[in-house]
Formats: C-alpha cells, sequence, structure tokens
C-alpha cells in the first residue's frame, strides 16, 4: 500500500512546495496543582468507609507497620549494595551524567522535494556624497576706488610706520637689556649660593674640628683623673706600708723572744743529743728513728 501510495504521489501533480521539511510541533508542559483535603473520600466511592470507635491506634498494628517499614528499607539496602557502582572519582574530578539516548529518529517517508533558486543583483558601489553649498542669503554690490581717493602713502602712512617701527625697536631694546640683567642677576645668585656653600662647608668643618678638640679635651681630663687616682692609692699604700714596717720593727724582736722563752724556737743539735741518750738507754729503734726525723 505504501507502494501505491508512493507511486500515486509521484505520478499526480504537485500544487504545493516547501522549501524545507516541518519543523516538530512544540511541547507545551501545564501546571498541575493537586490539593488534599483529608474530609474527602478517596477510592472507590460505593466501599464504606468504617471509623474506628476510638482514636488511639492499635499498638500491635504499629508494631506491625514498623515492622514491615523496616524489612523494606533492608531490601532495599540489599539491592543498592548488589547493584554495581560506578568507581569512586579520582582526586580533582567528578562525575557528570551524560544523556547516551538517540535523539535521532528515521523518516520512513519520503517527501517530495523542490527546489527553486532566485538571483539577486550585485551589490552597487554607493556614489560620493555631494559637497553641501549654502544657498546665499545676500546681495552682491562692488565699489570702485580709483588711486588717491582715499588718502596718500608718503604723506598720511609713513609717519605712523616710523613710530610703530620706532616703538618696536625700543621695545626690543628694552627686553635685550632686561635679559641682560636677568642673566646678571642669575650669575650674581650663582656667586652668592657658591660662597654660602664654601661657608657651610667650612662652618662645619670648624664645628668637627671643636668636636673633635671637645672630645680630646675630655678624654685627656678622665686620663690625669685616673692618673691622679692611681697615685693616691700608691700613696696609701706606701703610707701603709711604712706604717706596718714601723709597727713591726719593735713587735717582731719581742715576739721572738717570747716564743723562744715559750720553747718554740730550740737549738736542734741540743735536742739531737737528747734524743740519742735517750735512744741509748734502752727506746726502740723506731721510736729513736722517728724522733731523729722529726
Amino acid at each position: 500500500r505504501k507502494k501505491e501510495r508512493k507511486k500515486e504521489a509521484v505520478g499526480a501533480p504537485s500544487l504545493d512546495t516547501f522549501k524545507k521539511r516541518p519543523d516538530c510541533p512544540l511541547f507545551k508542559f501545564r501546571c498541575f496543582m493537586f490539593i488534599l483535603i483529608s474530609p474527602l473520600v478517596r477510592g472507590n466511592t460505593y466501599a464504606l468507609h468504617v471509623l474506628p470507635w476510638c482514636s488511639e491506634p492499635d499498638p500491635l498494628e504499629l508494631q506491625r507497620q514498623r515492622e514491615a517499614h523496616r524489612k523494606m528499607l533492608a531490601r532495599k539496602r540489599a539491592k543498592e549494595q548488589l547493584r554495581t557502582r560506578t568507581p569512586e572519582p579520582l582526586e580533582g574530578r567528578r562525575h557528570v551524567d551524560v544523556q547516551t539516548e538517540l535523539y535521532l529518529e528515521e523518516l520512513s517517508d519520503r517527501i517530495i522535494e523542490v527546489d527553486v533558486e532566485c538571483q539577486t543583483d550585485a551589490f552597487l558601489d554607493r556614489p560620493a556624497t555631494p559637497l553641501f553649498i549654502p544657498a546665499k542669503t545676500g546681495r552682491d554690490v562692488a565699489t570702485q576706488i580709483w588711486e588717491g581717493e582715499l588718502f596718500d602713502f608718503d604723506i598720511e602712512v609713513r609717519p605712523m610706520l616710523e613710530v610703530l617701527v620706532g616703538k618696536t625697536i625700543e621695545q626690543a631694546l628694552l627686553e635685550v637689556m632686561e635679559e641682560e640683567e636677568l642673566a646678571d642677576l642669575r650669575a650674581h645668585q650663582y656667586a652668592f649660593l657658591e660662597m654660602r656653600a664654601a661657608e657651610l662647608a667650612e662652618v662645619q668643618r670648624l664645628e668637627e674640628q671643636e668636636r673633635r678638640h671637645r672630645e680630646e679635651k675630655e678624654r685627656r681630663k678622665k686620663q690625669q683623673m685616673e692618673i691622679l687616682q692611681k697615685e693616691k692609692e700608691t700613696a696609701e699604700k706606701i703610707a701603709a706600708r711604712a706604717f706596718a714596717q714601723h709597727y713591726l720593727s719593735d713587735l717582731i724582736p719581742s715576739v721572738f723572744g717570747s716564743l723562744r722563752d715559750s720553747g718554740y724556737f730550740y737549738d736542734p743539735v741540743e735536742r739531737g743529743a737528747g734524743r740519742v741518750w735517750w735512744g741509748e738507754s734502752g727506746f726502740p729503734r723506731s721510736v729513736l728513728g722517728i724522733a731523729c726525723l722529726w
């Protein structure tokens, strides 16, 4: 039947022609809003809805519902674990959902096409813009003036020209004198600045010299004070030594005499002879040797 329809379409004269295929109509989505009202009866209107006498639910029924919900969650969790998942992305990357279904649809019915051509003229060059010439608003009038009708140049213009030239030369001389005076002032200023710089350098040199002299003076004073202090300490030490020698000159003989009288200073020959006598009288040899060494 399709082949017969195609033959009829080919044999029949084409009345309408199209430049392109017709576009698919756009789908318009309508927005719906559902309102849930609790008093309304849902489901089969012929069924009898029996309301419970008591408002409190049955605890056994609640426990059964909780158990069923727990089992359903467990089954869902087990299915998710058994399902193959995409591995986690690497660091710095992420997973993106990509549409892999086919968007193109093969058209089996071939529509008859007709080509039509239309030739347009080539672009023409734009002509140059003409110059704008405003229209005349006044009237042209001519006047002829002959020589000698207005004034005589030698009689009337020459004196004015001489005065203008003289004033110009005088002004030029004044400007030259002013420039020379300014140059002299600048030269004097430069000389004064150089003199001032030299004086400042000399003042700085003198201040530095004065500072060095002052520091040297302070240093010399400090050294002199240290020398005087050392001389004073030396004189005190010499005086103390002389006093000690004078005091001990009379004390030493009396001290040595008292120590000799007390037996602290003895004659080693006399004591050695006594010890030898005691050794011959029967003392042990070891005691005698210790006494001799002592």
